[in-house]
């Protein structure tokens, strides 16, 4: 810390006014004692990496630490840092990123997207994942970052279903050795099976207000169905999950989870999410009001 003024962090992406960060760390910095200040960092789509530098290198209002990656950029993001945490380097993709000075290595990539989904899957909505039958939709930076953690989750068998089968393809190729007994599969959306427990949407397509990609008899009688996305935009897919009698669920949990992993890699100290997400939950609800 610079002048006894607070470490900075952001959440870098496009969009990322609608981002409920800096919420979730200011948050958990008041109940730790952690002294920060966390914002926005809106980048420009053709000048990423030349905005992240930027913001790294300023030092006007105290050291800059580190940021969170949102979309588009979770590759990109990865492709900026000289370390890696072996499930960013299973993933490809960054969401966190930590400052180091070049004395002590340089910028470490994190992706603590896989733990929070899996975090919130199991410990928020009371679902274990050991023996089931999981859908994974999407196969961009977001599905990247889950893969991995949801398969040492050991499910039975875990289904990625992507537009472009190629992707999903790969992406289950670079995690075949984590597969264990689990079936590990990768299909074209409306061939991606029945009967699902766990039913993850990790495409865009909630942002762009599409329909959803895959056909209804992918949920299983009660199954849990849950949107990355949150807000406004996760509303269609959950309507989706009710109407055909899942359990909708939205990706604040998740959100939290992923939050509370990064904030631990960058300050040292584990938060406590459940009071959070509470406090999130009902700052959302009042604006809906």
């Amino acid at each position: 810390m610079s002048a006894g003024q607070p470490d900075r962090y952001a959440v870098a992406g496009n969009p990322v006014e609608h981002s409920q960060s800096p919420f979730i760390h200011a948050e958990f910095a008041r109940q730790t004692g952690q002294a920060l200040d966390y914002g926005r960092l809106l980048c420009p789509l053709a000048a990423f990496a030349a905005t992240l530098r930027a913001f790294a290198a300023d030092r006007s209002a105290g050291a800059v630490r580190g940021c969170n990656v949102t979309v588009p950029f979770k590759f990109e993001a990865f492709a900026l840092a000289a370390r890696h945490t072996p499930r960013a380097l299973r993933a490809q993709a960054c969401n966190t990123l930590r400052f180091d000075p070049e004395a002590e290595g340089g910028w470490l990539a994190d992706n603590t997207d896989g733990i929070g989904l899996v975090r919130d899957i199991e410990a928020n909505a009371g679902v274990a994942l050991a023996g089931k039958r999981v859908l994974l939709i999407g196969a961009g930076g977001a599905a990247a970052g889950a893969l991995g953690p949801l398969l040492e989750a050991r499910p039975a068998v875990l289904v990625v279903a992507n537009r472009t089968v190629a992707k999903a393809e790969e992406l289950v190729a670079r995690h075949a050795d984590l597969a264990g007994g689990c079936a590990l599969a990768a299909r074209a959306p409306r061939e991606a099976g029945e009967r699902f427990d766990v039913v993850i949407n990790a495409t865009a397509s909630s942002l762009q207000g599409a329909q959803v990609p895959v056909d209804s008899a992918v949920l299983a009688p009660g199954a849990l169905a849950l949107d990355m996305m949150y807000g406004p935009a996760a509303q269609g897919f959950i309507a989706w999950a009710q109407a055909h009698g899942a359990r909708g669920r939205d990706g604040l949990g998740m959100l939290v989870e992923q939050a509370a992993e990064a904030f631990f890699l960058w300050r040292g100290v584990r938060p406590e999410t459940a009071p959070v997400l509470a406090a999130l939950r009902a700052r959302l609800a009042a604006k809906v009001r």
